[in-house]
């Protein structure tokens, strides 16, 4: 049988485009937001279908797993960075938002993948509810994410513009106030990801520290 090439597996694929769909969003995010928010969406709408895609051509991996994560996390960075440029007053707010989302996600997911996962979302959260429903129930797993990316998103638009009149009400602010209480839960459990992510990875040492201990006896 012929070696596989991960790097070109469709779900890869996709990812690579919103990477460059990412890095577009980047260069226009200080100057143009229709150009930078359309290529941030497209690259957020696509999350969703390399995931699709590695379940339907069964070609989910370690490499892809890993390749979602860091796009997501340094596409919500670079928004911070450019929010913290546009709200220098609030700028420690979102360098700790920044500190939060990528410090614990980053420890959740090398953790999980320590224990021999191929996703960060299947690491055993049985001992803790609030986990369990987080990443079992996909309705609220999508509510906190668009919640956490709404919020931000409306934050950097109504640098540019209000945004249409809703009941008296710039659309983009009130899409604003009504999402950030999500945010605020979302970084809450992200810390709670964190903590849970730092047991899981003693239980590892301490199994390896066993087995060590067994060998040198």
């Amino acid at each position: 049988m012929d070696s596989e090439n991960i790097f070109v597996f469709v779900p890869n694929l996709i990812g690579y485009a919103r990477i460059i769909l990412a890095l577009i969003s980047f260069y226009y995010m200080p100057s143009n937001h229709i150009v930078a928010c359309w290529c941030y969406i497209i690259s957020g709408l696509l999350d969703a279908v390399d995931g699709h895609a590695a379940r339907y051509f069964n070609q989910s991996t370690k490499f892809g797993a890993i390749l979602d994560q860091l796009t997501d996390r340094c596409g919500t960075m670079c928004l911070l960075v450019t929010l913290s440029y546009f709200y220098p007053k609030y700028m420690f707010l979102f360098q700790l938002s920044m500190t939060i989302d990528i410090a614990c996600h980053w420890i959740y997911l090398h953790s999980s993948l320590l224990q021999g996962k191929t996703s960060h979302k299947f690491i055993d959260m049985s001992e803790n509810p609030i986990m369990r429903i987080y990443y079992t129930s996909r309705p609220v797993l999508f509510l906190m994410c668009a919640g956490n990316e709404a919020f931000y998103a409306a934050l950097y638009l109504l640098h540019f513009t209000e945004g249409p009149i809703v009941a008296g009400i710039s659309l983009f602010r009130l899409i604003c106030y009504i999402s950030a209480p999500i945010a605020v839960v979302k970084s809450l459990i992200s810390l709670l990801q964190g903590f849970v992510a730092c047991k899981n990875l003693s239980i590892v040492d301490l199994k390896e520290r066993a087995a060590a201990n067994t060998k040198s006896k």
